[in-house]
């Protein structure tokens, strides 16, 4: 055995049980204990069944991610998976939590399988770009079916133990405790005289090979296409196919050689980045000078759509949240706002009614700031306003116990400002919540000059009871997501205005994997916002810079506002979330193309990419100079999070690394020629060029 696998006796009942917390993972340790208990087992004739569990909170979730980039460490993991399958006494994996990746490939190397009802499983391997490489894609379809095998991996989704039961995976739920069912079940195999039963060699869940040919081939044409920009679906497909006729040891040898494969891949390099990105964005100063205050009630100012939506997700982190609005039909309109999350869960059998009444009993409405006096912390979400939210400040440094933090959801707006309404700045943080704010996982929690080092823990403490990724940002207009995304916006609409079709830079950014372009992008948020930031700013303005927003200026002056209005640059028929081209915006296009004095020219697809990254890079490199940004991977997390910047490239600066620096300064270089303020690169880039460094040198700096 090994400190983290220990083997205990019940009678004939041989327990297996991995400590290696805080997840069990299957480090060498671990691998090394398992096949070491394998051969204890198979050589004691006392023993007639072996239960394989883990301790503590969960069974095996996964691989260690610190042997990840190292030299391996024998036995693998398909040699492990394949010397319990191998055992000649019949073995249960007893499953709690979540058995996920390689804790699922052990659970399948296991002959039965028997789990806690609240338990998960699943093989989220393509999220970090590669396939299950000890044995998922040969031993998943034998007792799950292609279709269904596939879909969990390629989505990468937990399976909840009921549906895993009746996929196949599971053989039974636990009534109880769970090792005690697995000791009765164990107990009943022997009693049965049921020997091993190797999941390699079962076919229920496998149909005729016509079937299966067509399963394979339907996932080729369906979700593997939907997995754009992902090479490890395809592969996951072919090391399916290939199990099907051949050895268990070929198809191992094939698994593997398709887990190598990926390895290799950009794509795997930027999932793996965006992965450690995103449990690296909560490891601020802040956090280690101090705890958080307490927090079980907070309050929220506004029942629009961000406040319901931060509402709804401070009640599903088992939070009591009062809500306030200005009057009677607001907060009707608040609370029906909040209920309508719930009432579509009931529908949708994700809640009973009985858990909706349970949440929305830690609810309260009210027209009372007065009723926030005993908030632990209260967000404010109302109009993007200074004048608005100082008034608001002001109510609240009245109302507020003393030691609540007050927060403000704001995108733009200069929270030290904001903080002067109240005597008590120290008390006072930003927290940029990205709408809907109950769905999407990115917050962005903002430094004000005087916020003391507990309030900003208390904000990261949020997040992570909401579930959210925090981002820690510095105090300047946008902080880092809208500033940097004003500086892309702008290098596309300057792209429109000279002669590509916002169309085509729309095509652009899909085929580059995100989600939508910019343009629907700006339909979808509505387009009046960027016109009332323009105009705010109007006065402001530099002179000497080119104007970013004349066409879009246009589309607004014509009540054309996105999708709220049936109109923007695309049209929308009425329930379609889809646009087709405006032919209105293109013809004002080539109005303001002449009023501009420009002469369009052609722009291919790789120039719009090019310029749109450029523009963002650049700017990410400023907010790194200017200490907005903690670290390069903190800008990625804000992108792949708040932004549809496709997760398989990483983010914009690890995007700029595997791309090149120097390839990015000259870029800006050449596109400086028409445009030197504009395009001026950041001295942190060329100071990187110059020294041959990259951006991970940095987060890599940051983390030591």
């Amino acid at each position: 055995m090994s400190d983290q696998v220990t083997l205990t006796r019940d009678g004939e009942i041989a327990v297996v049980t991995v400590e290696n917390p805080p997840v069990n993972a299957l480090g060498a340790a671990v691998r090394q204990g398992l096949y070491k208990a394998m051969e204890e087992i198979d050589a004691d004739d006392a023993i007639k069944a072996a239960i394989i569990i883990g301790s503590g909170r969960t069974f095996p979730a996964g691989a260690d991610i610190r042997e990840f980039g190292q030299p391996p460490q024998p036995p693998g993991l398909s040699e492990v998976c394949t010397r319990i399958e191998d055992a000649t006494k019949p073995v249960i994996a007893a499953i709690h939590g979540t058995a996920l990746g390689g804790g699922l490939e052990i659970s399948l190397g296991c002959h039965y399988r028997i789990a806690d009802p609240k338990g998960r499983v699943g093989l989220p391997e393509v999220l970090i770009g590669v396939l299950p490489g000890a044995g998922g894609t040969i031993r998943l379809p034998r007792v799950a079916g292609i279709a269904a095998a596939l879909d969990i991996m390629i989505s990468g989704r937990q399976v909840g133990a009921k549906e895993a039961l009746s996929l196949g995976i599971l053989d039974r739920l636990a009534d109880g405790d769970l090792l005690d069912s697995a000791k009765s079940y164990a107990r009943e195999l022997v009693a049965e005289g049921a020997g091993p039963r190797k999941t390699s060699e079962r076919s229920e869940g496998l149909g005729t090979d016509a079937e299966n040919a067509a399963a394979l081939e339907a996932a080729r044409n369906g979700i593997v296409k939907k997995a754009k920009g992902l090479y490890a679906p395809a592969r996951m497909v072919d090391s399916m196919e290939y199990s099907l006729t051949h050895s268990l040891q070929d198809a191992s040898n094939y698994e593997r050689d398709c887990f190598m494969e990926c390895l290799k891949t950009p794509q795997q390099k930027g999932l793996v980045h965006a992965f450690f990105a995103e449990r690296a964005s909560a490891k601020v100063p802040e956090n280690g000078r101090a705890d958080p205050r307490p927090l079980s009630k907070i309050g929220v100012i506004g029942g629009g759509t961000m406040g319901a939506g931060i509402t709804v997700a401070a009640l599903n982190a088992g939070l009591e949240v009062t809500m306030v609005e200005r009057d009677k039909e607001s907060i009707d309109r608040g609370r029906n706002n909040v209920e309508k999350v719930y009432a579509r869960d009931v529908e949708k059998g994700r809640k009973t009614e009985e858990q909706k009444a349970a949440i929305m009993a830690r609810y309260t409405p009210s027209t009372s700031y007065d009723d926030l006096g005993d908030a632990d912390l209260i967000i404010e979400a109302v109009f993007e306003n200074m004048d608005v939210k100082k008034e608001v400040f002001a109510i609240l440094d009245k109302v507020a116990k003393p030691g609540a933090v007050l927060a403000s959801n704001t995108s733009y707006l200069n929270i030290d400002e904001i903080a002067s309404a109240t005597s008590r700045p120290e008390d006072v943080i930003g927290l940029h919540f990205f709408s809907p704010a109950n769905i999407m996982r990115l917050l962005e929690i903002v430094i004000p000059s005087n916020a003391t080092d507990d309030a900003i823990a208390t904000g990261f403490d949020l997040a992570k009871k909401m579930k959210k990724v925090p981002v820690r940002a510095g105090l300047c207009d946008g902080f880092i997501g809208n500033r940097i995304l004003g500086k892309y916006a702008t290098a596309a609409a300057y792209m429109v205005e000279d002669g590509a079709s916002p169309y085509a830079v729309d095509e652009a950014l899909v085929n580059f994997g995100y989600p939508m372009g910019i343009h629907a992008m700006g339909d979808l948020a509505g387009l009046d916002i960027g016109w009332s930031n323009r105009k705010n700013k109007a006065a402001t303005r530099s002179n000497d810079a080119r104007y970013n927003g004349t066409i879009a200026d246009r589309l607004c002056e014509n009540g054309w506002f996105g999708q709220k209005t049936g109109k923007g640059w695309y049209v929308y028929k009425e329930g379609d979330r889809r646009g087709t081209p405006n032919p209105d915006a293109e013809k004002i296009i080539d109005e303001a193309r002449r009023d501009l004095g420009i002469a369009p020219r052609e722009f291919t697809e790789d120039e719009i990419i090019r310029r749109y990254l450029a523009a963002m890079i650049n700017e990410g490199a400023k907010v790194l100079e200017e200490g907005i940004a903690l670290k390069p991977s903190d800008i990625d997390v804000t992108f792949l999070f708040g932004y549809g910047f496709p997760r398989y490239r990483g983010g914009p600066m690890k995007y700029a690394d595997m791309y090149g620096l120097e390839n990015v300064l000259n870029d800006l270089r050449e596109f400086e020629k028409e445009d030197p303020k504009f395009w001026k690169p950041a001295q942190l880039i060329i100071d990187m060029v110059e020294k041959g460094e990259s951006f991970d040198d940095l987060n890599k700096r940051a983390a030591s």
